[in-house]
């Protein structure tokens, strides 16, 4: 094998949040992570929310996230590759990110073999079938007809529409003080029964912004990644061992 062979996750950077004040020393960090690690990334997969908000008009996308970008398509240039998976924040990624990067794009839930293990990916979201509002809502912002008419409006007007949303949701979550018990999430619980079906040596989310790794069961093991808001957290997978670390602690 080349010297590229470690396998690195990361999600919930939420680049350009409006509700945080410290979104560009966030986005430098990022960058120097994307630089720390790559002389040795074999694939990065992306899990979700790493932009705050985004959607592409045909002729228009996003300005910003310049540096990270780059990086990105520096890494696709030199044969890593990478794995995009849309969050509830970033569900409106269609193919300038594909087609300016390189990198794979993913919509649900992927299944993967890494060096004979058996991974079980995703950003999190949405796994609960008794969250009914919130499948509900997800049904509608991944609507053709919404974006459409959503891609309608001017992008100053949009976009300042969605940040306002976006602040006022990062907000209330802020001063909200939650208990966090692993074994009570649902995506705790979506792993435990999904492995009444299927044997999964890994299950990886983001989406929850805490950080968790715990057998589930007979070496099975849940992992939540994190987030770059207050933990500045990756997974890595060496081929043996899956590890969680935190960038410049």
């Amino acid at each position: 094998m080349s010297e590229r062979k470690k396998i690195y996750f990361i999600s919930d950077v939420h680049l350009g949040a409006p509700a945080l004040t410290n979104n560009h020393e966030r986005e430098l960090r990022f960058a120097r992570w994307l630089d720390f690690i790559r002389y040795d990334v074999a694939e990065l997969y992306l899990l979700g929310d790493i932009f705050d908000f985004w959607f592409e008009y045909r002729k228009v996308v996003p300005r910003g996230f310049t540096r990270i970008l780059g990086r990105l398509a520096d890494l696709s240039d030199k044969g890593v590759s990478i794995h995009f998976f849309t969050g509830n924040h970033d569900v409106w990624v269609f193919d300038y990110l594909p087609q300016e990067i390189g990198l794979t794009l993913h919509r649900d839930e992927f299944i993967t073999e890494i060096q004979g293990k058996k991974f079980f990916l995703a950003h999190g979201d949405g796994l609960d079938p008794e969250d009914k509002g919130y499948l509900f809502l997800k049904k509608i912002f991944t609507s053709k007809t919404l974006q459409w008419w959503f891609s309608r409006i001017h992008p100053n007007f949009a976009f300042h529409m969605a940040h306002q949303w976006s602040k006022s949701s990062r907000l209330s979550k802020l001063n909200k003080q939650e208990e966090f018990k692993v074994k009570n999430e649902c995506m705790y619980k979506f792993a435990e029964k999904y492995l009444e079906k299927e044997w999964i040596d890994y299950f990886i989310f983001g989406h929850r912004h805490q950080m968790t790794n715990v057998e589930v069961k007979q070496n099975a093991r849940f992992i939540l990644l994190g987030d770059w808001i207050k933990n500045f957290s990756y997974g890595v997978f060496d081929g043996e061992n899956f590890v969680l670390n935190k960038f410049e602690e």
